[in-house]
C-alpha cells in the first residue's frame, strides 16, 4: 500500500508542503501559455495523478468551457479535490490507479482527450512503467492533442540532488514560518529527509523522459522549465502514427 493512502500523510502535503513547493505561481503560468498555444479550445482535459485538483482547477479557469477529470489514486488526495471543486459542473472525480492501464478504462478514452496534465505524480512509478504510461496517454490522446508532465526528476550528479534539498528544504522553512511555525531549520530539515513517501521516490532523468517521449511519437517535445530537479515537459500529438 502507498504511503499516499494514507490520510496522514496527505494531510501533512496538503497543509506543509503544497504552499512550499518552489515556483509554483511560475510553473502554472507556464503550463498554462503552452496550452493556450497549443491547444486552445480543449473540450476534454485529464489531470492523472490530480492530488488536490491544483492543475485541473488552473485549467479549469483558463479553459471555462472544457470538461476536466480529475485522476487520482488516494483517497484522502481526492477527497481533498472534491472539496475544492465544490459544485463544479464542468469537472468528473474519479479513483484511479495508474500504475496499470486500467486507469484508462476509468478515465474513458471516448472522446478521446484534448489535453493530459500530471503534476508530481508520475515519479513514482519505475521506468519501465512511466515508459508505459507516457505510450496509454498517447493513444488516448486526440490528434494535436498535448501532454504536459510537471515533475519530480532525477539531478545529473550526487551534487546536484544535494544542492536541490537544501534549496526545498528552504523553502519549506520559510513557509513554516510564514505560517507562524516555529521549527528550527534543522528540524524541518529531518523532517524532510525522514518523510515516509521518500522511498517511493523513483527518479528519471528528464532527458531520458524526453528521450521516450519522442520515440513513442510525441513531437515538438521540449523541457520548457526546470529548476534543480523541479521540470515541466511534454509533448504534442501532431500525427496520429502508431507506436513503435
Amino acid at each position: 500500500m502507498s504511503e499516499w493512502q494514507s490520510e496522514q500523510l496527505a494531510e501533512l502535503f496538503l497543509r506543509d508542503v503544497r504552499g512550499a513547493i518552489p515556483g509554483a505561481r511560475l510553473q502554472l503560468a507556464a503550463l498554462s501559455h503552452i496550452l493556450k498555444l497549443w491547444r486552445p479550445a480543449p473540450a476534454r482535459i485529464l489531470d492523472l495523478g490530480c492530488g488536490d485538483g491544483i492543475l485541473g482547477r488552473t485549467l479549469s479557469a483558463v479553459f471555462p468551457d472544457a470538461h476536466v477529470v480529475f485522476a487520482d489514486f488516494s483517497d484522502p488526495m481526492l477527497k481533498a479535490a472534491r472539496t475544492k471543486l465544490g459544485q463544479a459542473s464542468h469537472a468528473t472525480v474519479v479513483k484511479a490507479d495508474f500504475a496499470t492501464p486500467a486507469w484508462i478504462e476509468a478515465v474513458g478514452s471516448e472522446p478521446p482527450l484534448d489535453i493530459v496534465v500530471s503534476g508530481f505524480a508520475i515519479h513514482h512509478q519505475p521506468d519501465n512503467r512511466k515508459k508505459q504510461l507516457y505510450g496509454e496517454i498517447y493513444r488516448a490522446l486526440a490528434p494535436d492533442g498535448v501532454f504536459l508532465n510537471l515533475e519530480h526528476v532525477a539531478s545529473l550528479s550526487k551534487s546536484g540532488a544535494e544542492l536541490f534539498d537544501e534549496f526545498f528544504i528552504d523553502h519549506l522553512w520559510d513557509f513554516h514560518r510564514s505560517n507562524g511555525g516555529t521549527q528550527s531549520r534543522q528540524s524541518v530539515a529531518a523532517n524532510f529527509h525522514c518523510r515516509s513517501d521518500k522511498k517511493e521516490n523513483i527518479l528519471a532523468t528528464v532527458e531520458e523522459q524526453c528521450g521516450w517521449l519522442r520515440q513513442i511519437g510525441f513531437e515538438d517535445v521540449d523541457c520548457f522549465l526546470k529548476v534543480f530537479e523541479l521540470a515541466l515537459f511534454g509533448g504534442r500529438k501532431t500525427t496520429d502514427h502508431p507506436l513503435p
